[in-house]
């Protein structure tokens, strides 16, 4: 396929699995968001994060991801689930939802995005695609503060962290317990 934007409205997974051109999108709802390459900020944030996360995580069952790596809240066998979407960074505990080795089929259990300015707006929606999928734990980061979201009682229970110049800022994953992560300016 050459292009996503041909004569279709609506995408579903097994649309997305034939597209080859080249280009990362996420799908919300059936709707192709395109993904540009995320800046140096990004990826020095992101990098951290996994790499601390790989760390806590040694020989325990739980397994962290980086982007590109497919997510399929909500999987129909027939394929015909239309969101997919591509966290900066995930762990899954469920080794079940990795069983087809090409996607995490289900609801990860902790999911990180950084932002950057063109997906701010896309990195909120997600938070109720996170929180309908029954994601135990969401964060946002953005140059100054991290959004911490935790499902608590059948809700997203906030938590905003400032990112102090000075020095490192100590968050506890509540969905990995005993795990803290830094977050460097």
């Amino acid at each position: 396929m050459s292009s996503v934007a041909e004569s279709l409205d609506y995408f579903t997974y097994k649309d997305y699995k034939r597209w080859d051109d080249g280009i990362r999108y996420e799908l919300i709802y059936g709707d192709a968001y395109m993904m540009s390459s995320p800046g140096r900020w990004h990826q020095q944030m992101t990098g951290n994060i996994y790499f601390q996360l790989r760390q806590f995580l040694e020989d325990k069952p739980c397994e962290a991801f980086f982007a590109p790596f497919d997510v399929r809240l909500f999987p129909r066998d027939n394929g015909s689930d239309d969101t997919v979407v591509q966290p900066d960074v995930l762990v899954v505990c469920d080794e079940s939802k990795l069983a087809d080795d090409k996607a995490c089929q289900g609801a990860p259990d902790f999911v990180v995005e950084v932002v950057s300015p063109g997906s701010k707006m896309i990195d909120r929606v997600k938070k109720d695609l996170y929180y309908k999928a029954g994601v135990r734990e969401y964060w946002i980061i953005g140059t100054d503060k991290v959004y911490a979201y935790v499902l608590a009682d059948g809700a997203y229970a906030e938590t905003v962290y400032e990112i102090n110049s000075l020095q490192a800022q100590e968050i506890p994953v509540s969905a990995l317990p005993g795990c803290i992560i830094k977050i460097k300016p």
